[in-house]
């Protein structure tokens, strides 16, 4: 149901990059969808997201994870979401106990953050747009103002898509390259022309070197070759399916 890095086996951490299984939605969604957004039965995603809860030993209320938006933004979160609170966000943080925050995937990189010294835990949705944008640096500002450190925090990059199954245009590219020319190293030739093969996950990892944390890892995983256990929209797109599914990654305080 989930898989665990050695590098967050941490005293008071729990965390989780919870796969498609162990769930009750069927079909296309087949089973652990958390996606709120899809157009799966909203009972079942809630039961879905009841059964990730309960692996945290939280009630589902304090499985905490924004209305993400592919923004470089970032939330504080010390309790349940509100009635009418702004959740449009791609990262969340925390420094209260018994509380999950996470984010939720379908290609995109899940990176989970914690200073387990300070007792201070983050998750950042990292697609693209949120890459070059920004949100990883600013996830770990907004856990610095909670007390944690750059140089006592770990950074683990979950399943996502790997460069071998990411074709892009020269347009996307050219984006990158835009905003600094050594970017088009995270890119290499299709075999179709004028495309080309972007690396997303080395993309990300190399972003968390260079803030200078304690430690940075990747699972290594690709969520659209991986069929079985994981959620991919761009496997769902090349196949016309109707919609897809999202896992969800999530961290907390608690022992």
């Amino acid at each position: 149901m989930k898989i665990e890095a050695d590098a967050l086996k941490l005293d008071g951490i729990r965390h989780g990059f919870f796969t498609r299984r162990g769930g009750v939605s069927t079909g296309i969604y087949e089973s652990l969808n958390v996606g709120l957004g899809s157009d799966d039965t909203r009972d079942v995603v809630l039961e879905n997201r009841n059964r990730v809860a309960e692996k945290f030993n939280v009630s589902a209320d304090r499985l905490v994870s924004p209305y993400q938006v592919h923004s470089p933004d970032v939330i504080t979160v010390q309790g349940p979401w509100q009635d009418g609170a702004d959740r449009k966000a791609d990262a969340v943080v925390t420094s209260e106990p018994d509380l999950a925050i996470g984010v939720s995937t379908a290609d995109c990189g899940p990176v989970l953050f914690a200073d387990a010294g300070a007792g201070v835990v983050g998750a950042a949705h990292s697609g693209w747009k949120g890459a070059i944008s920004g949100v990883l640096n600013n996830t770990v500002t907004a856990m610095e103002k909670l007390g944690a450190k750059r140089q006592d925090t770990v950074a683990v990059l979950g399943p996502t898509i790997s460069q071998g199954s990411y074709e892009v245009g020269a347009e996307f590219r050219e984006r990158f390259v835009g905003v600094a020319p050594e970017y088009g190293s995270y890119f290499v030739s299709s075999k179709r022309a004028g495309h080309y093969m972007f690396d997303l996950p080395a993309f990300i990892a190399d972003d968390l070197e260079r803030m200078g944390l304690g430690a940075v890892a990747n699972l290594g995983l690709c969520t659209y070759i991986d069929e079985e256990r994981f959620y991919s929209y761009r496997r769902t797109t090349h196949r016309n399916e109707p919609d897809y599914g999202r896992q969800i990654s999530a961290i907390s305080l608690g022992n």
